[in-house]
C-alpha cells in the first residue's frame, strides 16, 4: 500500500502539535508500501541477522519499506521502528517568547532556512470567530494585530541547531486562516478562509484577505496590511509563479462552488519583500477561468476533468469587484468555470503559462490539468 505526502499527514497529524521527525517525512511517504508493509519470510541468509541475533533484533524488517507502524505509548505519532519525533509547539501546553501559551487548530504551514543555521516554521492558525470562542486564540501581539476581535492568525517558529525551540507572533487578529503558500522571495502568503464583514461574528475589521508575514524579519510584519487586490473571498491557497510573476489563488466554498483564480501584476512591477505593502488595493488585474473542452463547449466546473493531462481552452475573465461589495466574488459571474472545494491545491507548484496576460479564446498555450484534485496552469505534459 502507497501513500502520499497529503495521505501521511492526514493519518499522522494531531490537531495543535509540531512535530519534527528524525527521518525525512518525504521518504516515508513516498517509498513503496514504507508505511503499510509486512514482514516477509527470512531471507537467504537462512534467517539470521548479520549481528547473530537469529533474526530476534527488535528492529528487524525484511519487506519493503521501512516496516510497520510501531503503536506510541502516548497515542500521537505511530512511526516504524528506529525513528522518533520531538514536539515543537503544543496548543496550551507550550508557551510563547511573550509567555503566553500556543494557540490552537495548527493548520497550514511552511518551512524556511533562517539565519545561524536555524529553520523558521510559519504555522497559521485555523480559529475562526470571536476570540472568546476559543481557549487560545492567538495572542494580540502589539503592532502585529489586524483586527482585535478576531482569534486567528499565525506563529513562527524558530528550531535552533541545538535543538532550544522559540515562537512568537508573526500575524494576530485574523480569521479561519487555513492554507496559504511560500513565495519565492521567502516569504508566507497567509489565507483567511472566511469573508465575515465587520460587524458580522462580532468582527470590526473585514475579513476574506491574503496576509503577507515574514518569518525572517519580525519589524516588516507591524501593522498587518490586507493584500486586497487578491480579492475579498473564502480563500485557501495561493502559488506564485516565479518567472512571470503571476500569483494563483483557489477558493474553498460551495453553493455555487468557488473559483480558481489568477492575479497578473500591474506592468513594470517587480517581487520581492515588502514590495506588496506598496501596491493600491485594486492593482494588477484578478481574473477567473471560463473554459472550453476541444469541441468548443463551455465547461462549468473543472470536476469534469477526470483524466490526468485533460487540456482545455481558456478566457481569463476579469472579476469585477473583487472586494465584493455587495455580491460575493464567485457569484459574479453569468458563466465562468468553478472548482469543487479547493483543499488539494495547498501546497500546488505553478508551472509558467506561455499566455499573455488576457489570451485569446480558446488560447492552446494555456491549459488546465486534473491532478489529484487540484488545478494546476501548465504549459507542459503533466508528468
Amino acid at each position: 500500500m502507497s501513500l502520499t505526502r497529503r495521505d501521511f499527514a492526514g493519518r499522522s497529524a494531531v490537531t495543535g502539535a509540531g512535530v519534527a521527525l528524525a527521518g525525512t517525512v518525504g521518504a516515508l511517504a513516498t517509498a513503496p508500501n514504507a508505511l503499510a508493509s509486512s514482514d516477509t519470510a527470512a531471507d537467504d541468509t537462512g534467517g539470521a541477522d548479520l549481528d547473530g541475533t537469529d533474526g530476534k533484533s527488535p528492529h528487524r524488517h525484511d519487506g519493503v519499506g521501512y516496516g510497520p507502524l510501531v503503536p506510541d505509548p502516548e497515542g500521537i505519532l505511530a512511526l516504524p521502528a528506529g525513528f522518533t519525533y520531538t514536539i515543537l509547539t503544543y496548543s496550551g501546553r507550550t508557551r510563547l517568547e511573550s509567555g503566553e501559551l500556543t494557540p490552537g487548530k495548527h493548520d497550514g504551514t511552511a518551512a524556511f532556512p533562517g539565519p545561524r543555521g536555524t529553520t523558521l516554521l510559519v504555522n497559521n492558525h485555523e480559529l475562526k470567530g470571536p476570540r472568546a470562542n476559543w481557549p487560545h486564540p492567538v495572542p494580540l501581539t502589539e503592532g502585529l494585530v489586524y483586527d482585535p476581535a478576531a482569534s486567528g492568525g499565525c506563529t513562527v517558529v524558530e528550531v535552533r541547531p541545538d535543538g532550544r525551540v522559540a515562537e512568537w507572533v508573526g500575524i494576530a487578529g485574523t480569521s479561519t486562516n487555513c492554507a496559504g503558500g511560500s513565495t519565492p522571495w521567502g516569504t508566507w502568503l497567509t489565507c483567511e478562509e472566511n469573508s465575515d464583514r465587520a460587524g458580522v461574528n462580532g468582527m470590526t475589521m473585514d475579513h476574506g484577505y491574503v496576509f503577507e508575514v515574514d518569518p525572517c524579519d519580525r519589524r516588516a510584519n507591524r501593522d498587518p496590511k490586507p493584500l486586497k487586490f487578491f480579492g475579498r473571498y473564502d480563500h485557501e491557497a495561493v502559488v506564485v509563479d516565479p518567472r512571470r510573476g503571476h500569483a494563483y489563488l483557489t477558493e474553498d466554498a460551495a453553493g455555487p462552488n468557488g473559483l480558481f483564480y489568477r492575479w497578473t501584476p500591474p506592468k513594470g512591477f517587480s517581487h520581492g519583500p515588502r514590495r506588496f505593502r506598496a501596491l493600491a488595493d485594486d492593482a494588477g488585474v484578478l481574473q477567473a477561468p471560463k473554459c472550453y473542452d476541444s469541441g468548443g463547449r463551455f465547461v462549468d466546473d473543472l470536476s469534469r476533468a477526470t483524466r490526468i493531462g485533460t487540456v482545455y481552452g481558456v478566457d481569463w475573465i476579469d472579476v469585477p469587484d473583487r472586494d465584493a461589495r455587495t455580491v460575493a466574488v464567485r457569484k459574479q459571474f453569468d458563466e465562468i468555470t468553478r472548482a469543487p472545494s479547493s483543499k488539494a491545491c495547498g501546497g500546488a507548484t505553478a508551472a509558467p503559462t506561455s499566455s499573455p496576460p488576457t489570451p485569446a479564446r480558446r488560447a492552446p498555450a494555456s491549459r488546465t490539468t486534473a491532478r489529484s484534485g487540484s488545478t494546476t496552469p501548465s504549459a507542459a505534459p503533466s508528468p
